[in-house]
C-alpha cells in the first residue's frame, strides 16, 4: 500500500520548510529511517528521514519549493502497485494537516502583521516563490533561465555570491544544479590569485557603487526572533570575572594525553561547568509558559551551544550535559558543529535546549551580552581569556582572567540568583578538577 511522506514539523514554532535537495531518487528503494531529503527550516538545513520503507514512486514538490508542515512531499510504495495519487492525497493530507499544521490561534497578531510587511517589501521566500514559478514556466517550454537547469535556491545563492551559474556542473537529476553544487563550486581562476590582488594606495582608491543583497531566510528569521525576545523578555545582565589559569593548565595536561581528534577546548570545560552549576539552580534551567503563566523547571540539563554558520547563527544541543564526561561532550559538540556548517544537521541536533552558551572568546572579545533564546530563562555570554595585571596582596602581578555575562529573564529570576549562579560556576572554572570528580 502506498504511503505519503509529509513535510515534518521539526520545531515547536516551525510553520513551513524549504525542500533543498532530494537525497533519494525516484524509483530508488529506501528503508524507514534512511535519509530522504534535506529541508531548510527557520533554524538550519536538516536531513529528513523516510517515515516508510519502499520505493520512491513520485516526488510531489520540486527542489527549492517552500512547503507548509503537513503537506505531502513524496509517495512511497511497492514497485509495481497502481497508485491513485488524487485519492491518496484527498484522504491522507486532510488528516496530516489536522495533526501537524499549527493552529492560527498559535500565531500572535503581531507576527501576522510583521509577516505581511516583510512580504510586501519582498522577502527571500517571495523571491524563491517567484523563481520557482518562473522556472516551472521555462521547464514546460524546455527553456531555462540562462539556459541552465537549476533549483531556485541554487540560483539565489549563486547570485548572492556573484557566481556565473553557467560555469557550475549539476549533480541533481538530469544535471540539475542544486545548493550543494553552488556551495562547493571552485572558480577556474586560482584561489591564490584572487586572494592576493595588486596593492593599491589608499589615496588612489575610487568610490564604489552601493550593492543591494537579498536578506537570507535564516538571517530574517534570526532578526525577527531576537527582536521579539529582546522586546518581550525583560532582560537584565550580570558579569563576573574568573581566574582561568588553572583551567588552561589542566586543559593542556588533558590534551597531552588525548589523540588529535579527541582534544578538548576551553569551551568544552565551560559547557560542562555550566551544566554542573545549573544543578544547584533549577530556576535558571527553566522556561516560561506564558499561556499558563507557569515556569517549567526542566529535569534534564541540555546545553545549547551557539554556532556561527554561513549567513546566520544556530544552536546545537548537548543533551544531559551534566551526566556526560568531558571527552564525550567535546566529541558530540564537534560532530554537531561540523554537521551544522555543512548544512546537514539532524532535528535532534537543534531542539530541546534548556540553557544556552555563546562564546566569542576565539575572536578576541573581552566581553559582550547575548539575547535570550526563548523560551529559555537565561543565556551565558563568554569572552576571551586574557593576561592582565591584577593586584594580589598589594602587589601587581600578571594573571589570566576571563569575563562571562549572564542574561536572564527578569520574570523568572533576579540579580541575586544570577550572582550566586556565577559564583557557583566559578568553583568549576577556577578549580577545574571538580569537573572530573
Amino acid at each position: 500500500m502506498a504511503d505519503l511522506v509529509i513535510m515534518p514539523k521539526l520545531g515547536f514554532d516551525m510553520a513551513e520548510g524549504t525542500l533543498v535537495r532530494w537525497v533519494a531518487n525516484e524509483g530508488e528503494n529506501v528503508e524507514k529511517g534512511a535519509i530522504l531529503a534535506e529541508i531548510e527550516t527557520d533554524k538550519a538545513t536538516v536531513e529528513v528521514e523516510s517515515t516508510h520503507s519502499g520505493v520512491v514512486r513520485q516526488y510531489l514538490v520540486e527542489e527549492g519549493a517552500i512547503v507548509p508542515i503537513g503537506d505531502p512531499i513524496a509517495v512511497i510504495g511497492d514497485p509495481d502497485e497502481e497508485i491513485d495519487i488524487e485519492k491518496l492525497l484527498g484522504g491522507e493530507v486532510e488528516q496530516a494537516e489536522k495533526i501537524d499544521e499549527p493552529s492560527k490561534k498559535d500565531e500572535s497578531e503581531e507576527e501576522v502583521v510583521e509577516e505581511k510587511v516583510l512580504e510586501e517589501k519582498g522577502t527571500p521566500r517571495e523571491d524563491e516563490e517567484k523563481l520557482s514559478k518562473k522556472e516551472k514556466i521555462n521547464e514546460d517550454g524546455d527553456r531555462f533561465p540562462k539556459g541552465v537547469r537549476a533549483s531556485p535556491l541554487a540560483r539565489r545563492i549563486a547570485e548572492e555570491r556573484e557566481i556565473d551559474i553557467r560555469q557550475i556542473k549539476g549533480s541533481g537529476p538530469d544535471g540539475r544544479i542544486v545548493k550543494k553544487d553552488v556551495e562547493t563550486f571552485e572558480p577556474s581562476e586560482p584561489r591564490d590569485k584572487k586572494r592576493a590582488p595588486e596593492p593599491v594606495s589608499v589615496y588612489a582608491a575610487e568610490p564604489k557603487e552601493d550593492k543591494t543583497l537579498p536578506l537570507s531566510r535564516l538571517r530574517a528569521i534570526i532578526g525577527r526572533r531576537m527582536a521579539k525576545s529582546f522586546q518581550q523578555s525583560p532582560h537584565f545582565f550580570v558579569t563576573h570575572e574568573y581566574d582561568v589559569a588553572s583551567l588552561l593548565e589542566l586543559r593542556k595536561q588533558v590534551n597531552s594525553l588525548l589523540p588529535e581528534d579527541q582534544k578538548v577546548s576551553v569551551n568544552d570545560f565551560i559547557i560542562k561547568g555550566v551544566a554542573l552549576a545549573l544543578r544547584a539552580f533549577p530556576n535558571l534551567n527553566a522556561s516560561l509558559d506564558k499561556e499558563k503563566n507557569e515556569v517549567i523547571h526542566h529535569g534534564n540539563i541540555n546545553i545549547g551551544v551557539a554556532v556561527a554558520v554561513d549567513n546566520g547563527l544556530l544552536t546545537v544541543v548537548c543533551r544531559n550535559t551534566d551526566l556526560k564526561p568531558l571527552p564525550q561532550i567535546a566529541s558530540e559538540i564537534r560532530e554537531m558543529v561540523s554537521r551544522a556548517r555543512e548544512g546537514k544537521v539532524r532535528p535532534e541536533d537543534i531542539e530541546g535546549s534548556t540553557f544556552s552558551v555563546s562564546n566569542l572568546g576565539m575572536f578576541d572579545v573581552d566581553q559582550f551580552t547575548a539575547i535570550i533564546n526563548p523560551p529559555e530563562a537565561a543565556i551565558l555570554a563568554v569572552g576571551s581569556a586574557r593576561q592582565v595585571p591584577v593586584v594580589i596582596e598589594d602587589t601587581v602581578k600578571p594573571a589570566i582572567r576571563m569575563k562571562a555575562t549572564i542574561s536572564i529573564d527578569h520574570r523568572i529570576s533576579d540579580g541575586a540568583e544570577a550572582a550566586q549562579f556565577l559564583q557557583e560556576l566559578g568553583k568549576f572554572l577556577e578549580e577545574p578538577l571538580r569537573i572530573f570528580l
